[in-house]
C-alpha cells in the first residue's frame, strides 16, 4: 500500500480537473492551485471537480505505460500470446503469458496500486463532501460505485487485501487484509446506496456519459453477486438493467470497438481515451504519469509493424504485442460476423490486400498467425502528429452484452433455464447465430462459449475460467491449482505493509 494513501494536509491538486462540452477533453488533468482539504469540498464545482479525479485513475491504470489492467487481465487467457520482438523485449508480460509471474513482477505491482489510488480519491469525495443537495448526494454516489469497481477488481485478481474507507496518515498505512467476505459486503453496501442515488442513464447529457448511472451499478452488483454464487441476488440485479430499457445490443458489431460507437446504446461503463492532445516524442507522458489522456496500450499491441502490411485493411502496424491464438480463432463459427471483427488471420490480411512479411522458418516471436481486430491499431482511431501517441479508442468495461451472458448464467444457476436461454439467445441473433434448444450441462457449456466469443479479448475470459473451476483444463499444465486462482501479493506490499506477512498461496 506505498505511497497510495496521502495525508490530508497535503494538496489537492488531483482533483482540479476542467469538464467542457469537448468529446473527451473532461478528462484531463489540470491542476491549478494548492488547496488544504479543510478548505476544500465547499461547493458543487468543488465536488465535481473531485469525482472526475476518480475517474481519471480508470484512464492512468488501463494505460499505464506497458502495465495496464487490461494487459494483466488478458495476457494469462489462451486468447492471446505475449508478443514482442524477443522473450527479453517486456519479460514482465512474456512472464504474464506464460504463468510464471512473480510477486516481484512490475504490472502486478502496478495493478494492485493502481486501484487504491482510485480508491483513495473516492474515500476523499465520500468521506468530504456533505450531501445537502440532490447534485452531491449523486456525486457521493458515484464515488461508491467507483469505489465498489476497484475493490471488486482488487478482490477478484488478488483476494484478501486491505479494506480501506478512509485517508489515512503515511504513519497508518500499514493495514492488514480484509477477508473476502467483507470485502464483498462493503462492495455490496457501496452499490445497493449508489443504485438509490443515481440516476438513469438517460438522464445524463451528452458530455456526462462517461459518469456511472444506476445501471452501471445494477450491472456491477450482480456481477459481483455472480462470483459470490449468491444467484437470485444476482439474477435480480441484472433483471433491472434488463427491464429498465436503458440499453440494447448494438445492430453492428463490426463497429462496436470503434469511436463511433463510444458510450453508445450497448455502454453501461467505459474508459475514456482521447486522441486529440496530439502527443509527439517529446510531449507523451511516459513514465507512470497519471495525467494519462490516449491508451497507449493499443499501439503496443499492433500487429509488428516490421513485418506488417496493412493494404487496404486499414490497419496500421503497431510495436507486436498480444497476438491472438489459433484457439480463438477456431473458437467462431467460420460464418459468425464476429471472428471477422475480433482476429483475422494472414490469410484474412490477404484478402484485404495486406500481407505479412514474417519468415516462416524463424517467424517473429510468438506470433501464430493472427492479429487482433478487437481495440485494433487502426488509422481512423488515432490522430497525429505522431499516429502511435494518440490513439483514443475507449476501453469497454461493462457492455449489454455481457449483462445479458452473465444473467443466463445465473438464471441457469437457478434451474431457470428457459429464462438463461432467453438471455443468451438474444446475443446470438444480434450475431446471426440460431438459437440455443440445450438443456442441463450442454446449456452451461453454450453460455461459457459464448462468453468466449462474444467478450474474446475483453479481460474477462481468464476470470471466467477460475471462477468456472475450468482454468487447469483448458490451460494446461502452466496454470497451477491453488495458487494462479490469484495473483500474488506485490513484493513491494509485503516489504512495507508489516500488517501483512503471508502471500497468497504458492507464492
Amino acid at each position: 500500500m506505498k505511497n497510495r494513501f496521502i495525508h490530508k494536509s497535503l494538496v489537492v491538486v488531483v482533483v482540479l480537473l476542467a469538464i467542457t462540452s469537448c468529446k473527451k477533453e473532461f478528462l484531463e488533468t489540470v491542476p491549478y492551485g494548492k488547496l488544504s482539504v479543510d478548505n476544500f469540498y465547499k461547493t458543487d464545482a468543488d465536488a465535481q471537480n473531485a469525482i472526475v479525479a476518480a475517474y481519471d485513475i480508470l484512464q492512468w491504470v488501463n494505460a499505464r505505460d506497458w502495465q495496464s489492467v487490461w494487459l494483466a487481465k488478458t495476457l494469462p487467457s489462451d486468447e492471446t500470446t505475449c508478443g514482442g520482438s524477443s522473450s527479453g523485449d517486456q519479460p514482465n508480460l512474456v512472464e504474464l503469458d506464460r504463468l510464471n509471474y512473480s510477486s516481484g513482477n512490475p504490472v502486478i505491482k502496478d495493478v494492485y496500486t493502481g486501484q487504491y489510488f482510485g480508491i483513495y480519491r473516492c474515500n476523499m469525495v465520500i468521506n468530504n463532501v456533505e450531501p445537502v443537495n440532490d447534485f452531491r448526494k449523486k456525486i457521493i454516489a458515484e464515488a461508491k460505485c467507483l469505489r465498489a469497481y476497484y475493490y471488486s477488481e482488487l478482490v477478484m485478481m488478488f483476494g484478501k487485501v486491505p479494506l480501506t474507507l478512509t485517508e489515512l496518515a503515511p504513519s497508518d498505512y500499514s493495514q492488514p487484509r480484509a477477508e473476502v467476505a467483507a470485502i464483498y459486503a462493503q462492495i455490496e453496501k457501496d452499490l445497493t446506496e449508489a443504485i438509490a442515488d443515481l440516476p438513469l442513464r438517460s438522464a445524463y447529457a451528452e458530455a456526462d456519459k462517461f459518469r456511472v448511472s444506476k445501471g452501471t451499478a445494477q450491472a456491477l452488483l450482480g456481477k459481483v453477486l455472480l462470483y459470490e454464487e449468491k444467484w437470485k441476488e444476482s439474477s435480480d440485479a441484472f433483471e433491472a438493467v434488463i427491464t429498465s430499457n436503458e440499453y440494447q445490443l448494438s445492430t453492428d458489431f463490426s463497429t462496436l470497438f470503434k469511436k463511433t460507437q463510444e458510450f453508445g446504446t450497448e455502454s453501461l461503463f467505459e474508459v475514456s481515451f482521447t486522441g486529440v492532445k496530439g502527443y509527439d516524442w517529446g510531449t507523451f507522458q511516459w513514465g507512470g504519469n497519471r495525467n494519462m489522456e490516449n491508451n497507449i496500450t493499443w499501439q503496443l499491441c499492433g500487429p509488428r509493424g516490421d513485418y506488417f502490411v496493412a493494404g487496404n485493411s486499414g490497419m496500421v502496424g503497431g510495436w507486436g504485442f498480444v497476438y491472438p491464438t489459433k484457439e480463438i480463432y477456431d473458437a467462431y463459427e467460420a460464418t459468425d460476423p464476429r471472428r471477422h471483427a475480433t482476429v483475422w488471420s494472414v490469410g484474412d490480411l490477404q484478402a484485404l490486400g495486406g500481407d505479412w512479411t514474417g519468415d516462416a522458418v524463424n517467424p517473429p516471436f510468438d506470433f501464430v498467425g493472427y492479429f487482433r481486430v478487437k481495440y485494433g491499431t487502426f488509422a481512423d482511431e488515432t490522430n497525429g502528429p505522431v499516429g502511435e501517441l494518440n490513439y483514443g479508442t475507449n476501453l469497454k468495461l461493462i457492455r449489454y452484452a455481457d449483462v445479458l451472458l452473465m444473467a443466463s448464467e445465473a438464471y441457469y444457476r437457478q434451474t431457470l433455464e428457459s429464462k438463461a436461454l432467453t438471455e443468451l439467445n438474444k446475443v446470438r441473433q444480434r450475431a446471426g447465430r440460431t438459437d440455443v434448444t440445450a438443456s442441463g450441462t450442454a446449456l452451461f457449456d453454450a453460455i461459457v462459449k459464448e462468453r468466449q466469443v462474444e467478450l474474446a479479448m475483453e479481460g474477462v475470459r481468464f476470470f471466467d475460467l477460475v471462477r468456472w473451476n475450468l482454468a487447469s483444463s483448458v490451460l494446461g499444465s502452466k496454470f497451477v491449482l491453488n495458487k494462479h486462482e490469484l495473483f500474488p501479493i506485490p513484493l513491494d506490499e509485503m516489504t512495507n505493509n508489516s500488517q501483512i506477512t503471508e502471500n497468497n498461496p504458492g507464492y
